[in-house]
Parts: structure tokens; sequence; C-alpha cells
């Protein structure tokens, strides 16, 4: 009886320690890549666990490169991964690269992995061009018509400019940059019509891809439409706007006239005021020169009688003025 229980005890721990050596050293790892040809070792796979490097993010990876031909040791995927790196993707870019006859090394395609760029796309674009389409982008022509064209960019990756080159974003900046300045170069809207290809031509003919991760295989227009007539949208608020100062100024005038007006006026009222006190200095004077003698009393009285016979003619000249409208008002009205 005891016999028996040492037994199972010893099973027991013995299927322990198996379990954990199967979890901890990746066996069937080992034996496909054993099956495959490539040497890896029991002892660098429990390596690469006591590292914290998944063994199959690795090994598996390995071995598709190994099937493809493809030279790559163990310690650069190891090395890749750690860097935080995806060691597929490289493998498979790798993989396309040598299929397409692209010259591509591993330190370059993990630095390009490394830098946040997806090189599995890049060598797909070599291989096959992507076409960038453009929003409208307008341009005004000298004669002031908006003239507004869509174009197609069609693009090749640069492998070699991929790192520290810039993106799509810059090649649309560009390209509308070089849209609207033939655009602006050009007469008349109606030659962008008749000829477009105008355009492209001018536009492709400026290296527009330096310095990108890009190059440039054609720009064609897709699409173009006219716009406003932005001259005439100009000229109209420029006219306006010269309306408003012309009315501002004379508006201006208007105030200084009124201003002026008024000014006269208070001149005029002191200058009454004047000549009211002056009059109201003449009877003292009169009765100083009485008093001394300067003055007689026909005198006086001759000065009451012209005096008297000036407010006799004024009230007369005023009847009679009076009397002329009121007959030429009679006239007009029976005329009518």
């Amino acid at each position: 009886m005891p016999i028996d229980l040492t037994l199972i005890i010893v099973l027991v721990l013995a299927f322990i320690l198996l379990a954990i050596l199967f979890t901890f050293v990746p066996i069937m790892l080992w034996i496909s890549a054993l099956a495959a040809g490539v040497k890896v070792g029991i002892f660098q796979l429990v390596g690469m666990r006591l590292r914290r490097v998944i063994p199959a993010r690795v090994v598996n990876p390995l071995i598709k490169a190994e099937k493809a031909g493809l030279e790559i040791e163990l310690n650069k995927l190891e090395g890749h991964y750690l860097a935080g790196g995806n060691v597929d993707r490289v493998v498979n870019a790798l993989i396309a690269a040598q299929r397409a006859n692209i010259e591509l090394t591993f330190e370059r395609c993990a630095a390009i992995d490394l830098a946040g760029r997806d090189v599995l796309e890049a060598v797909q674009m070599s291989v096959n061009p992507k076409v960038i389409e453009t929003p409208f982008i307008a341009g005004v022509a000298m004669d002031g018509i908006e003239v507004k064209a869509k174009a197609r960019i069609t693009v090749r990756a640069n492998i070699d400019r991929l790192v520290g080159g810039a993106g799509e974003d810059t090649v649309i900046a560009r390209v509308g940059e070089g849209i609207v300045s033939t655009i602006g170069s050009s007469k008349d809207h109606k030659a962008v019509l008749e000829n477009p290809d105008m355009i492209s031509q001018t536009v492709l003919s400026k290296g527009l891809d330096s310095g990108t991760a890009f190059e440039i295989l054609s720009i064609d227009i897709a699409d173009i439409d006219i716009g406003k007539n932005i001259g005439a949208g100009l000229q109209t608020d420029q006219a306006e706007a010269d309306k408003k100062i012309a009315q501002a100024k004379a508006e201006e005038r208007r105030a200084m006239a009124v201003a002026h007006e008024q000014e006269m006026r208070a001149k005029v009222e002191e200058m009454r005021a004047k000549v009211t006190e002056a009059e109201a200095e003449v009877p003292m004077a009169m009765a100083e020169a009485l008093k001394s003698g300067n003055l007689g009393v026909m005198d006086y009285m001759n000065i009451q009688n012209v005096s008297a016979d000036t407010d006799m003619r004024q009230s007369i000249g005023k009847e009679t003025k009076s009397n002329d409208d009121d007959g030429s008002d009679n006239d007009s009205g029976s005329h009518v």
C-alpha cells in the first residue's frame, strides 16, 4: 500500500514537471523548425522565453524566410522584435522584394518598419503604382475667371527615400500649388479648357517628387470646371468701396459746410448784438451832445423826421411787396 502511494505521487510530480516543461519550452515549435530545416536549438527557445520574446513571433517568420530562399539570422529577427518591430511584415516585404527583383536588405527593411511605415505596402506599391486623387483645386486665370481642376497622380514608392521622405499630403499640396500657378499664368481661361494637358505637363516638369517617399510617374487632369468670375467680383467690390469712400468724403464736406454755416450765423448774431449795443449808445450820445451844445433842438427834430420818414418808407415797401406776392399767386391760379 505505501508503495502504490509513492508511485502515484511520483507520477503526479512527473506529470507536473512535464506540463511545466512543455509550457515553458515550445517543443512543438522546435519540432516544426527542425522539420523545416531551420536550425534552432532548444536552449535558444528557452533563452527567448527568458528574454520575454514570444518564440512563435520569431521562429515562424524565420521558417517562412528559409522556405523562400532568404538567409536571415535568428539574432537579427529577435533584435528587431525586441526593438518593437513587426518581424512577420518585414519578412513578407523581403520575400515580395525578392520576387519582384527589388534590391532590399534586411537592415533597410527593418529601419523602414521601425520608422512607422508599412514596408510591405511600400514594396507592393513599387510593383503596382498607386493613384492619388486630389480634390478640386481652384485657380484664377488672368482674365479673372476661376477654373477648378481635379488631378490623378500616379506614384510609385521610392524605397531609398521611405525613411525621412515626405508623404502623400506633401505630394498633393505640391501638385495643387503647381495647378494654381499654371492656371494663374494663363492669359485666358479658354486656353486652359481647350488644352488641360498643359497643366499636367507643366506640373510634371517641376520635379515635385523631390524629397518625398514617392516617384511621380504621371499627372492626369481628371475633371475641369469653370467657377466664379473672380475679376468681376473684385471690380464690383472695389467700386462699392470707392462709392462708400466718396459718400464718406461728401458727408464730411457737408458736415463742414453745416458747421461753417452755423459759425457764420453765430458771427451774424454777434454783429447784430454789436449793432444793438451801438444803437443803445446813440440816445446817450445825443443827450450828451444836446447838453454840451454840439447838437441843437432843430437838428434833433430833423433827425426824428428822417427816422420817421424812413420807417414809413419801409412799411410801405413791405405792404407793396406782400400785395405783389398775392397778385402773382392769384395770376398763377387763374392761369391754371
